[in-house]
């Protein structure tokens, strides 16, 4: 008896502390924890994906085109909203706001814990709908007719929806709390011109999510009773529209990627700052730098239809603006490299990810600006070039930030020093294996590879061949991440 009442007081403690968490520290590790496992599911996909297109013909897949799209929509979606969200927004987020400002905790604690908590029903949710029926095979962008009922008839794509729904409830959840958390709670004299970089990142991403999420979750509610209830929200043939689908998607989607890469901008200027030993050059640059992304975000989203069948005028004021993006974008940039120079340079891993993050940051939003051009991209649309422009700025963007703000926090959050000689050998190897992987893309695309295809003439097989070693490459590289890690706790 005495051992099981021992036993009923050590699972009730760690029910206390994990499963009911109201503590933002052990609910930012808990969204940490989820994120790599996340991570390594989506890696995974990834790696599928690669070795099916390492050759021309049929390689791993038995010539299941059907799968291969699955594979590539579950990639997406758990990249996306069970990998760099949870890492950035609900782990370090979490973690480091309130540590920031001088808060006790989160403005609602147990609001913290059923965000935390909605992403494994929703996870769960995902990774049901690839297993039943032949899975949801839509793209990220579940676009009608091919995800209505008669595109893809089955429970899968009703599944998928659910899981965004909930994941999306979540990060509604998270953001209410960080806008509460960040206008309510900072410490006497913490005015909002003193509030650290990463503050005002997170700040700005939890009110994109708050604008931007709500009209995902319409679109795809339409999506549903299309599928569901006979409605025609969607279907042409009943007088819908399926342009209209996209306008909703890419009005949410456009912003999500800002909400991917704005807590990398601010974990990034904290690094540099740090590992320069001077103040990031510009602070108030920097807030409304991030502040123009954040309301441009909202007002450029054509740029992903530019093939709908536009008015040449609508074409126009999406290039420009698109195009403005990359104005205070540039002012990031250059104030990163102005707090650089002269500095006292130490380059520990954070700083050497963080100056990675730059130069391959750059490089993705200069693919970014030739896609802009409404013209050029009637050739580029639907092509490895844009695939190429957006793993530039989300591999090597938001993930090398995401490494970068483990290797700069993980001896505040565990107490214990990581092998700066792994770190510095985890970062070359990821360096190689990610651009090994996406640079050759870019050459596919000119080439005018089409996207999202299982099999391609021989003439694509050289560089496919480059991107599929690159992957394995990226690949060895987490494992050494994960010795890291064993070696660190």
């Amino acid at each position: 008896p005495r051992f099981l009442s021992y036993l009923l007081v050590i699972m009730s403690n760690f029910l206390n502390r994990w499963i009911f968490s109201t503590n933002h520290k052990d609910i930012g590790t808990l969204y940490l924890i989820f994120a790599i496992f996340a991570g390594v599911v989506g890696t995974a996909l990834s790696v599928l994906i690669r070795l099916e297109l390492a050759g021309p013909g049929i390689q791993i897949l038995g010539g299941n085109h059907q799968l291969y799209n699955v594979i590539i929509t579950a990639h997406a979606f758990v990249m996306i909203f069970f990998m760099v969200m949870p890492a950035l927004i609900g782990g370090f987020a979490n973690w480091f706001v309130p540590i920031m400002i001088g808060a006790p905790d989160m403005a609602f604690p147990r609001l913290n814990n059923i965000s935390f908590w909605l992403l494994i029903p929703a996870f769960t949710l995902l990774l049901s709908s690839s297993f039943v029926e032949t899975g949801a095979g839509t793209g990220w962008t579940v676009y009608p007719p091919l995800s209505s009922i008669s595109g893809h008839p089955g429970g899968s794509v009703d599944l998928a929806i659910f899981s965004l729904h909930v994941a999306g409830a979540s990060s509604i959840l998270g953001a209410c709390n960080f806008i509460t958390t960040i206008f309510n709670m900072r410490a006497p004299g913490m005015t909002m011109h003193r509030l650290p970089l990463f503050v005002w990142a997170v700040l700005i991403t939890a009110f994109l999510l708050v604008l931007s999420l709500p009209v995902f979750a319409g679109a795809i509610t339409m999506l549903l009773t299309d599928r569901n209830f006979n409605t025609a929200f969607f279907d042409a043939s009943l007088g819908g529209d399926p342009v209209l689908y996209e306008h909703l998607f890419w009005f949410f989607g456009h912003p999500e990627v800002y909400i991917l890469i704005l807590p990398g901008f601010g974990i990034i200027s904290h690094i540099i700052s740090t590992f320069s030993r001077k103040p990031v050059f510009g602070y108030i640059g920097m807030v409304y730098a991030m502040v123009s992304i954040g309301v441009l975000g909202f007002i450029v989203w054509a740029h992903h239809m530019y093939t709908v069948g536009m008015d040449v005028t609508t074409r126009a004021y999406f290039t420009a603006t698109t195009m403005v993006i990359a104005v205070p974008t540039g002012i990031k940039i250059f104030s990163w490299v102005a707090t650089m120079w002269g500095g006292s340079i130490h380059l520990k891993t954070p700083m050497i990810f963080a100056i990675g993050f730059v130069f391959l940051f750059t490089i993705g939003g200069l693919t970014g600006v030739v896609l802009s051009n409404a013209g050029l991209d009637l050739a580029f649309h639907d092509t490895y070039y844009v695939v190429g422009h957006f793993h530039y700025v989300l591999s090597m963007g938001a993930v090398f930030s995401m490494f970068a703000g483990y290797y700069y926090w993980i001896g505040k959050m565990s107490g214990f020093n990581y092998p700066e000689n792994l770190g510095v050998i985890h970062f070359w190897c990821t360096f190689v294996g990610v651009n090994c992987t996406f640079f050759p893309q870019h050459f596919l695309g000119l080439a005018s590879m089409p996207r999202r295809i299982p099999d391609y003439p021989d003439a694509y097989a050289g560089w496919n061949y480059v991107s599929s070693f690159g992957s394995s490459i990226s690949v060895f590289a987490i494992l050494i991440f994960f010795v890291l890690t064993y070696e660190t706790l």
